[in-house]
């Protein structure tokens, strides 16, 4: 129970994208666009198993090859609370160049047209090691559509932010999906 708790308050922290929309407001350009060019990637990470779900639906509809970012050092329970001063999310917070190493990468990454980019938010901003992602890639050539999942904050400027941190790249509009969102939701995201 003292898990779930943690991990639920840890989401309250997440939004993403540039407007203050939620999924049933995002804007229709980014997600149907997409499906008409090319070779879909959908780059994802996913403490709590929320986002993973979001990922996974976009991955199956577009018919796109998944990547999960995978931080070297996995975050804990413990990691995760953010009401603790000393747990890792707060250091990392508090340190906002710090960019934690992921394990893999994407294979043939100049192949994909379109990049779907999927994370929960902490304190409204995509985690570090999103961060780490992005700025080891060029997405020159590539429509970004970021997304994320949130118990209740709205959308902030994570999306923007990650685009400046890209430097390149036709970055969309993102979207916010509840924790619970349902795969419905998801795709009826994906039609507009």
């Amino acid at each position: 129970m003292t898990g779930l708790l943690m991990a639920l308050a840890v989401l309250t922290l997440t939004a993403c994208g540039n407007s203050t929309g939620t999924a049933s407001q995002a804007p229709a350009d980014g997600a149907t666009a997409a499906a008409s060019q090319g070779k879909v990637l959908v780059v994802y990470f996913s403490a709590t198993g929320n986002t993973k779900r979001v990922a996974e639906t976009i991955a199956d509809n577009q018919k796109g090859t998944i990547f999960e970012i995978k931080p070297s050092q996995p975050y804990t329970d413990d990691d995760l609370n953010y009401r603790d001063d000393n747990s890792r999310v707060v250091k990392e917070h508090a340190q906002p160049q710090m960019r934690p190493a992921y394990d893999g990468d994407v294979a043939d990454w100049d192949s994909y047209d379109t990049v779907y980019i999927g994370y929960p938010l902490w304190w409204q901003q995509a985690p570090h090691v999103v961060y780490t992602f992005v700025e080891n890639h060029n997405f020159a050539g590539k429509k970004v559509i970021p997304f994320c999942t949130s118990v209740s904050s709205p959308l902030g400027n994570s999306g923007e932010n990650l685009a400046k941190a890209a430097g390149s790249g036709d970055w969309q509009t993102g979207v916010r999906f509840g924790s619970s969102v349902s795969q419905n939701e998801v795709l009826n995201w994906l039609k507009k």
